[in-house]
């Protein structure tokens, strides 16, 4: 798939920000209160305090050279937006500390909270902008080639052993605030990935179909999917409606449900992003019956 002008100036857009919230949220709240949570940012404030090596020089040449070893041993076409981001990122980390600039807090709750978060978005806009900053990730896909584990099991591994070596080195307590930081980082790249939203999703199964989907169509004025579905015991076909609604209609829905089906299968969920006719698209019709 070729990607268009545009597409290619947002996608490093979305590298060039998040790279800024990444490095931001490293030398203003992680790297300060010794909170390593993780990752080639968190290996580096290990060695900081046990070598004095600069975390900024540590990661700049950290990422370039596993950027290296990816291509030679895992021949990954990671292209020009990685590499950008494996120099770029330690960049803007060196400005801030041939600056000096202050933490923005010595409190380790509240530095793991926000620089926990800001990773978090930072990293969630990177991978939004299909670019990555190279280091740990890479010898992650490193040891799942050579060991066959699952890679999130090899992720877990690594970041494991560099907060444990956090809690050895500063403190048990440290370590815990690592953890939290490493925490709200995955939860906040899933918020940047799938984006905030209380949409429903939910499934029905009834035999009375057509009553329910005229009823949807009229009072709650939604779309509905019908999928082809098999009791796995009875081996019954029976169809199934997928139905998409905003938070406040779902209450209206079961009360349909209720009212014409006592006896339906109905099942609501989360739905994380929806996108499409009737929600980030304007509708093309009303009230179809």
């Amino acid at each position: 798939m070729t990607s268009t002008r545009q597409e290619v100036a947002r996608d490093y857009a979305y590298l060039l920000i998040g790279s800024l919230f990444v490095a931001s949220a490293f030398s203003l709240f992680l790297a300060p209160n010794q909170l390593a949570s993780g990752g080639v940012s968190g290996l580096s404030i290990v060695l900081n305090d046990l070598f004095g090596i600069s975390p900024g020089l540590f990661q700049l040449v950290a990422n370039v050279v596993l950027l290296a070893i990816g291509w030679m041993i895992l021949g990954m076409g990671f292209g020009v937006k990685s590499l950008v981001g494996s120099i770029f990122l330690p960049v803007v980390i060196l400005v801030y500390e041939r600056f000096d600039v202050p933490a923005a807090t010595m409190n380790p709750m509240l530095a793991a909270i926000f620089g926990g978060a800001g990773v978090g978005i930072g990293l969630g806009l990177i991978f939004r902008g299909r670019a990555s900053t190279g280091g740990m990730d890479l010898i992650a896909q490193i040891l799942h080639r050579f060991t066959k584990l699952p890679l999130h099991l090899c992720i877990a591994l690594l970041d494991g052993t560099i907060v444990i070596s956090a809690a050895t080195i500063f403190s048990l307590e440290i370590g815990l605030y690592a953890l939290v930081a490493l925490f709200i980082t995955i939860k906040m790249i899933d918020v940047v990935q799938l984006g905030i939203t209380n949409d429903k999703l939910a499934y029905i199964i009834s035999d009375q179909r057509e009553a329910l989907v005229k009823e949807i169509f009229e009072t709650l004025d939604r779309g509905a999917t019908e999928i082809e579905a098999a009791g796995a015991f009875t081996r019954t076909r029976k169809p199934m409606l997928m139905v998409v609604v905003r938070q406040g209609e779902i209450t209206t829905l079961k009360e349909i449900v209720k009212h014409i089906d006592p006896s339906a299968f109905l099942v609501v969920s989360e739905a994380h992003e929806v996108l499409g006719l009737g929600f980030t698209d304007d509708k093309r019709y009303r009230n179809v019956p």
